[in-house]
């Protein structure tokens, strides 16, 4: 039966990989004139420990805007601690710096609430109608990403899209860590994007980078939702999106990022996520018509070292084995074994 909990997700993980073609040409057209997009924020969030890292991707996305002809924009820093984004003096770079004494109504913190620092009344710079593309300190992007971006709001069909994100175009300094990303990229190219292109809702979530909102979507749903929402604030946000009726889309072209330095971090960052979706699956908050998918994929994730128990098993001892259950697992981990060489 544990074959089961994990079916749903490998089974649009399956699709994804099989029904859209993963190896396209890497440029983005343009399909619209970026000169009449509709205002775009990109926000990143960092805490303000590595300013040399945020202030030389910022210098990098300034340069990719302007080689995309994008001009009704801004790239805005929110952080814990000044970085000096001044330097620039540079019209389209906003640094917002979030008080110590902020605390948020329904007591967000972490990621979370600096996100909500900038969505609140006296704070917010952006119209209804304006966009907000969301990044981690670490990400990059590409005249490809911010192409795909200006189609997205420009269509403006849908509130929500995300695109991929890869983590071996720029320097990678763990090999390990970067490999056991590489699955990262097959399941955004998989199952996010078939629930995107397909159904048009988060079923299983998405990722907390390289996402674009409507900004009036975004103020309206909020961060703030104390410690449920605050650890998995990505989680969180999209399956509330999902039970509010709003609709998401696919992204086309890449972002990069680097994977963790260590092996020790890498197991840390998936640890915190094991345990903000744990908090977001049990929140009385949401409905579980919204999360029953995550839930799980969550729990397949819990128990997978029974589900590899059970294929040793039935290895030594294959009269304890039911066809049909059997088949259902050999799918599985055959698509787990794809997405891991992908």
């Amino acid at each position: 039966m544990l074959s089961l909990l994990s079916l749903p997700q490998y089974l649009f993980q399956f699709l994804g990989l099989i029904v859209y073609n993963q190896f396209t040409d890497p440029v983005v057209a343009l399909e619209y004139n970026p000169l009449t997009a509709p205002f775009i924020c990109f926000r990143g969030v960092t805490r303000g420990d590595y300013r040399q890292l945020v202030r030389n991707n910022v210098g990098k996305h300034l340069k990719v805007c302007s080689a995309v002809g994008l001009r009704n924009y801004c790239i805005e820093v929110v952080t814990e601690k000044g970085l000096g984004l001044d330097r620039y003096n540079h019209p389209k770079v906003i640094e917002t710096i979030v008080p110590v004494q902020y605390t948020p109504a329904n007591g967000a913190i972490f990621k979370a609430r600096a996100l909500q620092y900038g969505l609140e009344a006296g704070h917010n710079r952006l119209a209804a109608d304006d966009w907000i593309v969301h990044l981690d300190e670490e990400t990059v992007m590409t005249e490809a990403s911010v192409a795909g971006i200006v189609n997205f709001v420009c269509d403006g069909r849908h509130d929500f899209g995300q695109g991929v994100i890869t983590y071996a175009e720029h320097r990678m300094v763990n090999v390990w860590t970067t490999l056991m990303d590489s699955g990262r990229v097959a399941d955004d190219l998989g199952k996010i994007r078939f629930q995107f292109k397909c159904l048009h809702k988060p079923v299983f979530s998405w990722k907390g980078s390289y996402f674009v909102c409507r900004a009036e979507a975004e103020r309206r749903l909020s961060f703030d939702h104390g410690m449920e929402g605050s650890i998995a604030e990505d989680c969180y946000f999209a399956l509330n999106a999902y039970r509010c009726g709003h609709t998401f889309d696919w992204i086309e072209g890449r972002m990069c990022e680097e994977s963790p330095f260590t092996v020790s971090d890498f197991i840390a960052q998936r640890k915190r996520w094991m345990q903000g979706i744990h908090l977001v699956v049990h929140s009385s908050g949401l409905p579980w018509g919204c999360k029953l998918w995550v839930a799980m994929s969550h729990y397949a994730w819990v128990t997978s070292i029974l589900h590899k128990a059970l294929i040793v098993v039935l290895y030594v001892k294959p009269h304890y084995c039911n066809y049909w259950m059997s088949g259902l697992s050999a799918f599985v981990n055959a698509v787990v074994f794809y997405v891991s060489v992908f």
